[in-house]
């Protein structure tokens, strides 16, 4: 029994002393007669305390991770630490003729925070977001008012199935390019779109010439319908970032009909893109 209260009690003891190491530093003791030296996890920017009886030296010159603390008897004050990163460390600092502790290695989890909140950041994305937004707006209505023009770039279109599809002008505007596009639906059913796509590919040349497209993705399409009626039409713009072609290369505009087969693919030379209106 003796020897199972002495292990008991061992045992709390060891958990006492352990819990007390866990707690979290809160307070930094000093006298006149040592160096208390305080390991921090970054390097040292600004160290400042609240009253004059105690010193907080460190390298003002050479930003370095430690810093040297002395105190003279009287009231107690406080240490604020920032960062060479920005982070804050507060301590309540106290005068102690017997120090049981000279160096305090302090983890990052006790910072108290950031000397600027990161807000830059999302200032930056809330700026983005303006940006996309107003970028947005902006295509809109350019896209309503090119729609609303009778201009033309020329005769580019193709008919099949009784549906007609055509790029009635490409437009160049802000580093952008405008494709104005129509679809005509003469025929006695209704044309649900499953996408429309463009694309530009090598030209083949011979037998053995392999095919190479490369798809475009429009920043900004407007007016894209779900379905063309039968006898009806639909006009759309699709805003692509600037871009040109060689010789050797061509747009496609693909356009796919949903559980259908009608499908058409609209080739258009390289002399439109490369001088838009």
């Amino acid at each position: 029994m003796k020897n199972y209260l002495l292990t008991t009690v061992a045992l709390l003891v060891l958990i006492s002393t352990s819990a007390q190491n866990q707690d979290k530093l809160d307070t930094i003791y000093a006298n006149e007669h040592k160096n208390v030296a305080l390991f921090f996890p970054e390097a040292i920017s600004q160290g400042i305390t609240g009253a004059a009886h105690f010193v907080f030296t460190y390298n003002r010159e050479k930003q370095q991770h430690f810093g040297l603390l002395q105190a003279k008897p009287g009231r107690e004050s406080n240490l604020l630490m920032i960062g060479a990163n920005g982070s804050v460390f507060s301590y309540i600092l106290k005068y102690k003729k017997q120090l049981s502790r000279l160096n305090y290695f302090i983890p990052e989890a006790e910072s108290i925070g950031k000397e600027k909140p990161m807000v830059e950041d999302a200032d930056k994305e809330h700026h983005h977001q303006r940006g996309l937004i107003n970028n947005e707006e902006y295509y809109d209505r350019f896209c309503h008012y090119l729609l609303s023009k009778k201009q033309r770039i020329g005769n580019i279109k193709k008919r099949k199935y009784g549906i007609i599809l055509s790029i009635e002008n490409i437009v160049f505007n802000k580093e952008q390019l405008y494709f104005v596009i129509e679809i005509k639906n003469k025929s006695s059913l209704d044309y649900d779109l499953n996408f429309l796509k463009l694309a530009n590919e090598t030209r083949k040349k011979g037998k053995k010439k392999s095919l190479q497209r490369l798809y475009q993705e429009p920043v900004f399409k407007y007016n894209l319908p779900a379905k063309v009626g039968k006898n009806q039409t639909a006009k759309l713009v699709y805003v692509l970032p600037k871009f040109s072609l060689s010789k050797e290369r061509r747009a496609i505009l693909e356009l796919n009909e949903q559980d259908g087969e009608r499908n058409l693919k609209l080739k258009v030379s390289h002399r439109f893109i490369n001088n838009p209106n």
